[in-house]
């Protein structure tokens, strides 16, 4: 599970922006926000490392 949704939610950014930004469909953005879909690592830290905030931050611990 990641919580690329909440971040992007937190500190006001579209889906669609990032997706321009990783080069990425509206379509793939959205399905690794809506948890239907994961990122690979590289993709992980490249979003990261755009919304400038720790890879830790956009994944959610199992409980």
């Amino acid at each position: 599970m990641n919580r690329i949704k909440e971040v992007l939610e937190t500190k006001g950014i579209k889906q669609k922006w990032l997706a321009e930004q990783l080069g990425k469909s509206y379509n793939m953005v959205n399905s690794y926000a809506q948890n239907r879909r994961q990122p690979s690592l590289e993709t992980l830290f490249e979003i990261a490392k755009i919304l400038n905030v720790e890879v830790k931050d956009l994944i959610k611990e199992n409980e």
